[in-house]
């Protein structure tokens, strides 16, 4: 059993674990934060998307003892003082969700991609870095005008042609 600590949107926990226990399940089993998605346990789904240390990461292909000492970052720590997450609310608005089973993964790597690529941001970029998040429910037409508005909103993307 590995006893690890972290930060996990913004506050210190810590919690025993298997050796080999999943930074997905930790998250879920013994944070209780059921927002981070498991989805394929292979990362090919991308639902199960989370920030550690500033970075989008499939949690499913981390272990938590190795997530020890970092940051991380789910869905439930995008909002604050009750606002959504400006990523979160374009969801809302362009309605980027159907059954919402990936959207935290979605929303979570949109806030990367948002952060990295700021004003060179466009279309074709969106959906070549959401080739790792798949989505069942749609064509993935409202998702991208969806994170195109949100970076549009904070300073960084060219909106595409409609």
């Amino acid at each position: 059993m590995a006893k690890i600590t972290m930060t996990v949107n913004g506050r210190q926990v810590s919690g025993t674990c298997d050796d080999r226990t999943l930074l997905v399940h930790f998250i879920r089993e013994n944070l209780g934060l059921t927002g981070t998605h498991v989805g394929c346990d292979t990362t090919q789904c991308g639902a199960c998307v989370v920030h550690m240390d500033g970075q989008s990461v499939k949690s499913c292909s981390v272990l938590a003892a190795q997530a020890a000492g970092s940051a991380i970052t789910t869905i439930e720590g995008l909002a604050s003082n009750g606002e959504l997450h400006p990523v979160q609310a374009a969801f809302k608005t362009y309605h980027g969700l159907q059954c919402g089973f990936c959207t935290p993964g979605m929303v979570m790597t949109a806030v990367d991609m948002i952060r990295r690529h700021g004003g060179n941001l466009d279309e074709a970029t969106v959906r070549a870095e959401l080739e790792g998040n798949i989505c069942r429910c749609t064509g993935y037409h409202n998702i991208v005008q969806a994170i195109l508005a949100a970076a549009a909103e904070t300073g960084g993307a060219r909106q595409a042609a409609e």
